[in-house]
């Protein structure tokens, strides 16, 4: 995970970021089938986001474990999902493969109102 030099370290002594790798760690040394991540990445920069959005895909190409995600951030779900299910409200609004959400879908899935950053 890249938190090798951090071993002796106290745990109110890391970053945001190592704390989330040290999280993915202790989950992976119980060798599971489904790995559950609500929203890994969310008070995080946009490098450390994208780092451990790396690794959890790593993990499902290496190890075959799957990883069920929770985001907020579609270029996020874009960049690294394989297939995405979206909700609005509590209702299925969609469900396919990332590519296949454009301009329409985000709308349907965000709300008529919203507008894509960046």
């Amino acid at each position: 995970m890249g938190i090798g030099d951090k071993t002796n370290n106290r745990a109110d002594e890391l970053s945001g970021g190592q704390k989330q790798r040290v999280g993915i760690a202790r989950a992976l040394m119980q060798e599971p089938e489904i790995m559950l991540a609500d929203e890994p990445v969310a008070s995080l920069d946009p490098v450390l986001a994208h780092s451990i959005m790396g690794r959890l895909k790593q993990i499902t190409q290496e190890d075959g474990i799957t990883v069920l995600c929770s985001l907020h951030f579609l270029d996020l779900v874009q960049q690294y999902g394989d297939s995405v299910i979206a909700l609005n409200n509590g209702r299925l609004v969609f469900q396919g493969r990332p590519d296949e959400i454009d301009d329409r879908r985000f709308k349907e899935i965000y709300g008529k109102d919203a507008e894509r950053i960046g």
